[in-house]
Formats: C-alpha cells, sequence, structure tokens
C-alpha cells in the first residue's frame, strides 16, 4: 500500500466516508455492461446455484438450479446462461473498422465495439474461470452430450478470465476491484471484498457515517454475501430445507413446481440486492471522466475479441487446459508489459496517482525559469533542434545527469539531464535538453517547447513502446522445458457423478 493510499484510509475514517484516490475513471464502462451475480454451493466444487444476469437494470434474469448435485441441471443451467450471454456478445459483431498496420501499408479490421462483462468481486471472476474450464471441453455428441451452446460458452467464459489477468483490461471487471481502485476506503483489504461494504464506505444512507454502513452491510439478514459463496446460516435454515423439498416432490408436477417457486424466491430474496448494488456502483464509476488512455486500453480488449471471435468462427479448438512452455513464457511477458504500460498510463492520466510516484522519487513538479525554443546542436554530420529548459523545483531529484525524463504533458518528447545545481531555499535548478515531438525542422512548432513560468510534471516513467523478447517455434521448444509439444488426444466428457439426490 502506497503512503498517499494509507493516508486516504486514514482520512475515510476520521471522515466517516470513502476518499477519492483518483481524479478520472481508469477503466472503461460499456453502455450497455453485462452483470452476473452466481451463486454456487457451498461444499461442491464449483457447482452453480443460480445467477441473476442482464444488461439493464430493469433486465434481470434469475436462472436456478434446483438440484447442483445433479449433473443434466448443471448443464441445462449452463445451456440457460449461453441464451443469455451468447446473444449479448453477437450484438457487438455487426460493425467492423478499418485498422491501418505496417505504417499505413496494410488494413485490418475489428469490432467497433466490444463485450463487458460485471461480477461483484473477484471469486465472481475465479467462478467463471472454473465455469468456463469445466464447459469449454463438453462434447455434444456420444456419450453424455450437452447442448450445443454449453462448450461455446465455455470457450467464452474462458477467454474473459483470461483477459480478466490483464493489468488494464475492461473486458471482466469485479465491481468491488473498480471501485476500490479509485476510492479508499477505512476498512481493510480483506473487508473490500465485500460489496455492500464498500459501497457503504462510498455512498452511505443518510444519517450514517461509512463505518456504521458497512458495519450494517455484514448482516446477512440486510445484505446478503454477494457470492459466489452463500452465508452458512441461510444454507442450513432455508437452502437447504428447499432443495430438499424439491427433491421429494419427485415427479409430481404440482409438487415440483411448488418447491420450484419456493426455491427460486429465496435464492431471488439472495441475489436482487446485490443485483441493485451493481447497478449503484457503475452508476458511480460514471460519475468519474474516461482516462485518456483509456480508449486505447479498450482497443486492446476490442483486438482480443475481433481475434477470439474469428478463431471460433473459423473453427479453432479450445483453450489448452495448460500451456506449453513457449506459451506460457510469452504469457508471462505479456502480462509483465502489461503491468508496466497499466501503471505508467495511471500516473500520466492522473495527477494523484503521479504524487504516489513523486514521493518515491520517480517524478517531480517544476516551474520554468528559463528556455532556449531555438537552440540547434551541429556538433553531428547534420544539425538538429536541440531546445534546452532550467526547471527550478522545490521537490527532490534523484536522477542522475544524464537520465532520460518524459512529461505526460507531452509524452512524445524526451528531456535528457544537463545539470542538476541545489539551490537555496530548498529549492533545486534542473537543465533539460529536449528532443522528439517537435517535428523534422529546425523550428519547434508553437507549444512543443515548454514555455517560461509553465508549470510541468518530469518523470523517469516512460510510455513508449516495450519491444517483446525472442522466443522459439513452439515445435523448437527445448528438452529442458518439456520438449516439442506432442499431440493429446481430446479430453474426454468424464461419466456422470453420482445423483446425490
Amino acid at each position: 500500500m502506497s503512503t498517499l493510499r494509507a493516508l486516504a484510509r486514514a482520512q475515510a475514517v476520521a471522515s466517516g466516508r470513502a476518499q477519492p484516490v483518483a481524479t478520472v475513471r481508469h477503466l472503461h464502462l460499456s453502455d450497455r455492461p453485462l452483470v452476473l451475480v452466481p451463486l454456487a454451493l457451498a461444499g461442491e466444487a464449483n457447482a452453480p446455484l443460480a445467477a441473476m444476469v442482464g444488461a439493464a437494470p430493469d433486465e434481470a434474469r434469475l436462472l436456478v438450479v434446483p438440484q447442483p448435485r445433479n449433473r443434466d441441471q448443471r448443464f441445462a443451467f449452463a445451456a440457460e446462461l449461453a441464451g443469455v450471454v451468447l446473444p449479448y456478445l453477437d450484438e457487438f459483431r455487426d460493425l467492423t473498422e478499418a485498422v491501418p498496420v505496417d505504417r499505413g501499408r496494410d488494413v485490418r479490421h475489428r469490432y467497433v465495439d466490444a463485450p463487458q462483462l460485471l461480477v461483484p468481486n473477484p471469486a465472481g471472476i475465479t467462478f467463471l474461470r472454473l465455469f468456463g474450464r469445466s464447459t469449454r471441453f463438453r462434447r455434444t455428441d456420444g456419450d453424455y452430450p450437452v447442448h450445443q451452446s454449453v462448450p461455446l460458452l465455455g470457450r467464452w467464459l474462458t477467454f474473459f478470465a483470461e483477459r480478466a489477468e490483464q493489468p488494464g483490461s475492461s473486458a471482466l471487471l469485479a465491481l468491488t476491484d473498480a471501485l476500490t481502485l479509485h476510492w479508499a476506503t477505512g476498512q481493510s483489504v480483506v473487508e473490500d471484498l465485500h460489496l455492500p461494504a464498500v459501497l457503504g464506505w462510498l455512498d452511505p444512507p443518510a444519517g450514517l457515517t461509512g463505518a456504521e454502513a458497512a458495519a450494517r452491510a455484514e448482516d446477512p439478514a440486510r445484505c446478503p454475501p454477494a457470492g459466489p459463496a452463500t452465508d452458512p446460516d441461510f444454507d442450513n435454515r432455508r437452502l437447504a430445507p428447499a432443495i430438499e423439498a424439491y427433491t421429494r416432490a419427485g415427479d409430481d408436477p404440482a409438487a415440483r413446481a411448488a418447491a420450484y417457486d419456493e426455491l427460486a424466491g429465496l435464492l431471488r430474496d439472495q441475489l436482487a440486492p446485490t443485483w441493485e448494488l451493481m447497478w449503484r456502483g457503475v452508476g458511480l464509476l460514471r460519475t468519474l471522466p474516461a482516462g485518456a488512455r483509456v480508449t486505447g486500453r479498450w482497443a486492446g480488449d476490442r483486438d482480443a475479441f475481433t481475434a477470439h471471435a474469428e478463431h471460433v468462427d473459423a473453427g479453432g479448438g479450445p483453450q489448452p487446459r495448460r500451456d506449453g512452455a513457449v506459451a506460457a513464457a510469452l504469457r508471462l511477458q505479456r502480462l509483465e508489459r502489461a503491468s508496466t504500460a497499466w501503471a505508467v498510463q495511471r500516473a500520466y492520466d492522473d495527477p494523484l496517482v503521479m504524487a504516489e510516484h513523486r514521493l518515491s522519487g520517480e517524478a517531480f513538479v517544476g516551474e520554468v525559469t528559463l528556455a532556449d525554443p531555438a537552440r540547434v546542436d551541429d556538433s553531428g554530420k547534420r544539425p538538429v533542434l536541440r531546445p534546452r529548459i532550467q526547471v527550478v523545483t522545490t521537490e527532490p531529484v534523484p536522477m542522475p545527469v544524464g537520465a532520460t525524463l518524459y512529461s505526460p504533458a507531452r509524452s512524445g518528447q524526451k528531456a535528457k539531464i544537463v545539470f542538476v545545481t541545489p539551490g537555496g531555499d530548498g529549492k533545486t535548478e534542473v537543465v533539460l535538453e529536449l528532443s522528439g515531438g517537435m517535428g523534422r525542422g529546425l523550428t519547434a512548432p508553437p507549444g512543443s517547447v515548454p514555455e517560461v513560468g509553465e508549470r510541468i510534471c518530469l518523470t523517469s516513467l516512460s510510455d513508449g513502446f516495450l519491444p517483446g523478447g525472442a522466443f522459439p517455434a513452439p515445435e523448437e521448444t527445448p528438452w529442458t522445458h518439456g520438449g516439442p509439444p506432442g499431440t493429446a488426444a481430446a479430453p474426454q466428457d468424464p461419466a456422470p457423478a453420482e445423483d446425490w439426490s
């Protein structure tokens, strides 16, 4: 936890309300996100119990598994969920746009928009990842077939779960993470995983402090858990008897329908409060303007959505259970580069985030006191424009002479430190030589060189391109890393588990 976030938490406790730690929204929010609130049966390995899903507050659809231990009912639930998710995905596959590549010598096409899934908390993402893994390899023919939409749903859920691992991606978001990225509450990180408590700090009811609202949210009678786990007391006193009543109904249509309605009513009461909180949290996020670089990261999500849709349309296979050596190395490198870019872009977009780097000595803010925008360096083979500026700052400047700095206001420009001179009254004079971002001529365009009196931020954080590493082709994987990948047989659908009903 950074110093500023720790301070914000302390201020939240003192003021009784969550404190902002961002001035802009660092995540993309779709105009029509698909909200999914899952519940799982306690004591079972990711056995779905119910879900409330929809793309608008008044479009909630309740899906129920009356007997989660029954394999047929679980996959019937998967087919119902596919009937909601897959048409939603198809809504974004109508329009494409041309994107120039290879410096404009060629173009590629991608969808102009992409779907977005929202779940209450990180456990919801884990549920979708495991549910996708359990469905994407199922067969639609032969022994124990499932509906043809089930394996396709599993592949798409796996895609979204993998995108959720990508720092800065907005394809699949846990709302608790999205909210606490922009506000600091007065509770612990573990308590921030509880959506009702987080919203209690952000938007407490009239007459209550954030701490009081969060304490009330811990009462499952007032605020049921946001899933996928359920309250143990609810499980023992109400859920278990309702499932047992449905099982005892047997083949009696009237008794079975009555038991199903009672169970569905119980589960709706558990899910409806979280459903309302989800849309309330989305409304809070919409109050923040989007950061300047959010659009670029969302373009990456649209690229990934387009690529996966084309892979599915072409008859490509499902995602493997485990990555090979080269694929795992490529994934790790991609995530590391995305993590670095995510941290830098947030700092460039948001002065509050940049303030954390100023405290750590990675950035400083100062005023331009001298500027020579017409300076030309003719020491090389040809003269080049190299303006110099002097910046005076009261902040520490730990960067050495010769270090390259960047300004968020002029991200295409580099500033090399020429001199660092400590002055009086705790001030430091820094002379910098500028390059880039000024065209190819010997005269700097207006505004490309900071003017005297301008207050600028300079940082060692770079938003530039990060080149990828060189990896062997999968068929050339060395024996030390498992050797070339073999042609493993397709996973078989296991026999159904015993029906415990």
